[in-house]
């Protein structure tokens, strides 16, 4: 079987490629690829922001499909089902693999692989994929593809709530009503808390709006006084920031309250941003500086739950417009545009 995808030769040179699909190992299903959604990682490779991670790259890891086919040895995954992708599922034999804490996998391969024609990635945006049964997650028929799509990036936010340990009746801000910063804000929302959003762009300001959210416009106010202000003085338990940036950053810990303030740092930037705070108030006032990065098993039950259920609503974060797969390079032009939420690249 003919697999047609899109990969990024070079920077801000995208191409559609064509290449013959393996056969079915025992452990492998065949998914029908219906959808892709464009993540930050693949349109600031895109942009020549990310040249480490090298080319031709055909990237993709926020997709959905039906499965085609099943390997001999597959056991929980039929023909017919819907399903989306864990990417963060390492060699699957380690002792850390086999209790669902996939980031702390001892095997993982130093270099990216590629295949023997020389690509790299998982070919998230092709027409059809083999992939490993448990890296399968099963998803609602009922869910517009693009929405479960969504899968890996609400898998990376409960896996950053599970190092938040965000309470009931807690107050948090999140930094930035974009995507990520929007999935943060519903998450967390799910958690009992008061949710407040900082954000600068008009058009993210509304979406953030019409979702239900406190926001603080950062056109008309200080975001770190209004913070204050909306508290009555004392802070907020929590900030997440959902922007790489070095003002983000900073303003999250003056948003805190005097003792005990934690800050989760969602976002990676590019360039790098700094954390412009003295250590010694973060001794002296408890602060908690939280790094996360991917998600393990129990993230993905419970994203899939989540989206499944309909807990979380992504449908006001996806563009409304939606490129085909021959169109992968003005995908990558739009999704890059600075105020878009996910671009989708429908496959099949």
């Amino acid at each position: 079987m003919k697999q047609k995808f899109g990969y990024l030769a070079s920077a801000k040179h995208a191409e559609i490629g064509e290449r013959e699909l393996p056969e079915l190992a025992p452990n492998e299903v065949l998914v029908k690829q219906l959808t892709c959604n464009i993540c930050t990682t693949d349109y600031q490779h895109w942009m020549g922001l990310r040249e480490h991670q090298g080319y031709p790259m055909a990237g993709g890891h926020e997709g959905s499909g039906v499965v085609e086919a099943v390997g001999s040895d597959v056991k929980n995954i039929k023909v017919g089902d819907h399903v989306a992708v864990n990417g963060y599922v390492g060699c699957a034999l380690c002792e850390a693999c086999l209790q669902g804490r996939y980031s702390d996998c001892v095997n993982k391969p130093k270099d990216r692989p590629r295949t023997a024609d020389g690509y790299l990635g998982s070919f998230g945006f092709a027409t059809y994929a083999i992939h490993k049964e448990i890296n399968m997650v099963k998803m609602s028929p009922d869910l517009d593809p693009a929405e479960a799509g969504y899968l890996e990036p609400v898998a990376t936010v409960c896996r950053g709530m599970r190092k938040l340990r965000l309470e009931p009746q807690e107050t948090v801000v999140v930094i930035g009503a974009g995507t990520m910063g929007l999935v943060n804000a519903q998450v967390a929302r799910t958690h009992a808390a008061r949710v407040i959003v900082s954000e600068i762009m008009p058009k993210k300001i509304e979406t953030a709006k019409a979702m239900g959210f406190e926001v603080i416009d950062c056109n008309k106010v200080d975001p770190v006084e209004e913070a204050m202000r909306l508290t009555g003085g004392v802070g907020v338990d929590c900030v997440i920031v959902a922007v790489g940036a070095t003002k983000a950053n900073e303003q999250a810990v003056q948003m805190l309250k005097k003792n005990d303030g934690r800050v989760l740092l969602f976002a990676a930037g590019y360039p790098v941003p700094e954390i412009p705070v003295d250590s010694n108030v973060v001794h002296y006032r408890r602060i908690e500086l939280l790094g996360t990065f991917g998600a393990d098993a129990q993230d993905f039950a419970k994203a899939a739950k989540l989206l499944n259920t309909r807990a979380i609503d992504v449908s006001k974060i996806i563009e409304p417009k939606r490129f085909k797969l021959d169109d992968f390079q003005a995908a990558m032009e739009a999704a890059s545009t600075p105020g878009m939420y996910r671009v989708c690249v429908e496959l099949n």
